[in-house]
């Protein structure tokens, strides 16, 4: 039995070409309808019913600052963001989420601020603004503060069954912080 049998789900839909039953498979490129009789029958489709980037709604009055055209609010595969109407003669782009800067300055290198970002996965992390050339990062919310044991100059805040509680941020140390 090959792998793309295993993964066939009956959409009861017939194929166009040759009237058998449509099913949906999976690839390396992600789900898809196929016919059921391949591979006498080699009719494919996508899955998806719109192409990524699709406008979402007109932003009237908004022009975009290369070409003059209106602004579109478009969703993607990353989430939502602006664009020009005119793409792909204009590929203007705008980010909708920014990332949350904090206060705290990074341990890692001075200069640098913690900012909360967003994996591809959905999950919340904090990094440096001055990333690639400081690769600091840490999953649990950053507090200002030191740790009492070791000098570590940053702090997290994770949850525990008796409350939010503070630790050190180092991974070395990582010792539960009292509250003064």
């Amino acid at each position: 039995m090959t792998k793309s049998a295993l993964f066939t789900v009956p959409k009861n839909e017939p194929c166009p070409q040759c009237g058998a039953g449509l099913v949906i498979r999976s690839g390396k490129h992600g789900p898809f309808l196929g016919c059921s009789h391949y591979p006498e029958c080699d009719y494919v489709r996508p899955l998806k019913s719109q192409a990524d980037g699709h406008v979402v709604k007109v932003l009237e009055g908004q022009l975009c600052p290369l070409c003059q055209q209106n602004l579109v609010l478009r969703q993607g595969r990353f989430g939502m963001f602006i664009g020009c109407s005119h793409y792909p003669t204009c590929a203007h782009t705008e980010v909708i989420d920014k990332p949350d800067e904090t206060a705290i300055g990074c341990p890692q290198c001075q200069p640098g601020k913690l900012v909360q970002r967003r994996s591809r996965f959905g999950k919340t992390f904090w990094s440096c603004d001055s990333y690639p050339t400081c690769q600091f990062v840490i999953n649990s919310k950053p507090v200002a503060g030191e740790c009492p044991a070791c000098h570590y100059p940053l702090l997290i805040e994770k949850k525990t069954a008796q409350g939010l509680k503070q630790f050190c941020a180092s991974k070395q140390c990582g010792k539960p912080v009292t509250a003064e």
